[in-house]
């Protein structure tokens, strides 16, 4: 049972509108004549109880990044694993093409968003020293919780962007002067925050959602490991450092792997549990889930926003013979559709006798919910179809299953040599079958931000940087032991030799496919292009070295004084 949830949302938004860097809006209206609409002002997060309501409020900001098509978009798209599907609006972001640019709706969302949450940090941190009557042990907590959240923010804003804006300290007008700070000021000010909150932030916390020490540790160990590949602001020591926070994590806590792999992504009860870290809080209170407007389902009266990952990878079952959409096999938007490096390397065949994640990951048949409907028929082994309620309608082998083999099925079989963008292996894990009918968008599954077996991998990584790569071996192995079918855990173990980068970077895929990392591993580990060109037909044929960091916003751009000269879009923009 949760026992914590972040519900506070409207606050964030009335109290932020005024100071965001953007404001949401386009044209050239200069920002100084914007007319602040906050109804909310900066006294209440004065008292005990409007203190702890901005905290939550600036929890909400996550809300605005996970779960989400924009933050989806921009780091499942355009990588080695995943390219486009039939459907969506942003596969010129996977094509990596000229449309990519300071007005990309995307990248405008979540700067719009994180800006906007930082400034509610900021406003909370400036009162919390004010604050008269709150407990002083809840308070340190607090800070450090908010602490947190900046650096989590500027963590994914400097990746994405490069040099951004640093700022610390609330803003309540509107203003005109911003600037981006180098990029090692801003990794300067994230570990800063990171490090000083360890000593407040609780270990575990009783309420659910909550940032724990174990949550800031965890996102230390992936801040330094990425710092320690940047040129710009990388130092002698990251890699140790990293490898020091992750192996923290694993050790001093009471986490620990869960027997099953699905079991980590299992709806409702599940999702609490000791592999999670830290999750962004859903429910399918319509309450919890009002959001800015960003990609939501708008009724007369609210926003709803709601977990959507389950709408995106899903292939076109739902107009193939014996189907029709249901909410158990959900809504399919065909955005995301895995790349043959994926099916074929990544889960290689002969590695499936072994090792459940290729099964566990990916959905594979489909049962007939409507068996008068009797075409489309998809696979060439058949020419007609008859189906009683609950028969196997589709079935994906995963494999190129002989066309006699197939003639023999009473179902369709949809071989790899018949994927096409609306027929694909379905990502299961992040399937909503507790929607209220098949037509609802907002999702309420939780959205699993950190987990143990990515800090297992993240320390394994920062020990073969180090060529520390037999260390690194018990660390790989414990997530593919966990990972391997009864009876197979020795089969799954790797030796020194096997403890590779190379052999990391496509274990992190097969443990956390479509968990929103790929982009951003791909470009820590400097191959985004590379690999791109190899495995991404969509996106090779443009994608250039400066698309390792997205455009600038615009909007951002113009309202600063002294435009681009103050202000520089990124190079190749």
């Amino acid at each position: 049972m949760k026992t914590y949830k972040l519900l506070l949302h409207s606050f964030t938004h009335s109290l932020l509108i005024v100071s965001a860097l953007l404001l949401s809006t386009t044209g050239c209206k200069d920002l100084l004549e914007e007319v602040p609409v906050s109804q909310v002002g900066s006294q209440y997060a004065t008292t005990p109880n409007g203190f702890e309501s901005v905290v939550k409020a600036a929890y909400s900001s996550l809300r605005e990044y996970y779960g989400r098509e924009d933050a989806m978009t921009l780091t499942v798209f355009g990588t080695d694993t995943y390219t486009m599907g039939a459907d969506g609006s942003f596969k010129f972001v996977n094509q990596y093409t000229s449309q990519i640019d300071g007005r990309l709706g995307p990248t405008n969302n979540i700067w719009n968003a994180f800006y906007k949450g930082i400034n509610t940090i900021n406003v909370a941190l400036d009162a919390a020293d004010g604050i008269a009557g709150l407990d002083a042990t809840i308070k340190k907590r607090r800070v450090a919780e908010l602490k947190f959240l900046r650096a989590h923010h500027y963590f994914i804003l400097v990746q994405m962007f490069g040099p951004v804006s640093l700022l610390t300290k609330g803003n309540l007008v509107p203003t005109k002067e911003f600037t981006r700070a180098p990029v090692k000021d801003v990794y300067t000010q994230i570990i800063a925050d990171l490090e000083s909150s360890l000593t407040d932030l609780a270990t575990p916390t009783g309420d659910y959602g909550r940032v724990t020490k174990g949550a800031a540790e965890h996102l230390l160990a992936k801040v330094y490991l990425t710092k320690g590949t940047d040129k710009d602001a990388l130092a002698a020591d990251d890699f140790a450092k990293a490898a020091t926070y992750a192996q923290n994590v694993i050790k001093n806590y009471t986490y620990s792997l869960l027997p099953d792999f699905s079991a980590v992504f299992a709806q409702g009860g599940g999702e609490v549990n000791s592999e999670v870290i830290f999750a962004t809080q859903y429910t399918s209170d319509p309450i919890t889930n009002i959001g800015s407007g960003f990609n939501s389902t708008t009724t007369s009266t609210v926003t709803i926003n709601g977990n959507q990952t389950h709408l995106y990878f899903g292939m076109e079952y739902d107009t193939q013979a014996g189907m029709q959409r249901d909410v158990l096999n959900g809504r399919p938007f065909k955005r995301f559709m895995p790349t043959n490096y994926m099916l074929n390397v990544v889960f290689a065949e002969k590695d499936r006798v072994k090792d459940s994640r290729y099964k566990k990951t990916f959905k594979d048949t489909w049962l007939a919910n409507n068996p008068s409907k009797t075409t489309p028929i998809f696979d060439n082994s058949k020419t007609s179809l008859k189906f009683n309620a609950g028969d196997t309608a589709i079935f994906i082998p995963g494999y190129e299953m002989p066309l006699a083999e197939r003639a023999k099925r009473p179902y369709q079989v949809l071989v790899p040599s018949l994927y096409k963008p609306n027929l694909f292996p379905t990502l299961q894990k992040f399937l909503d079958p507790l929607r209220p009918d098949r037509t609802y968008e907002p999702g309420s599954r939780d959205f699993i931000m950190f987990r143990l077996a990515d800090t297992y991998l993240l320390a394994a990584e920062a020990l073969i940087k180090q060529g520390k790569a037999a260390d690194a071996v018990p660390f790989i192995n414990a997530v593919r032991r966990r990972a391997a079918w009864p009876g197979k855990e020795k089969d799954m173990e790797i030796t020194v030799a096997d403890a590779t980068m190379a052999f990391v970077m496509e274990e992190r895929e097969r443990e956390m496919a479509g968990e929103m990392h790929r982009w951003f591993d791909l470009k820590r580990w400097g191959n985004l292009v590379e690999r791109v060109k190899a495995y991404n037909a969509d996106g090779a044929p443009n994608v250039k070295d400066f698309h390792i960091l997205r455009p600038i916003p615009q909007d951002q751009i113009d309202r600063t004084a002294g435009g681009a000269a103050k202000y520089p879009q990124n190079p190749g923009y």
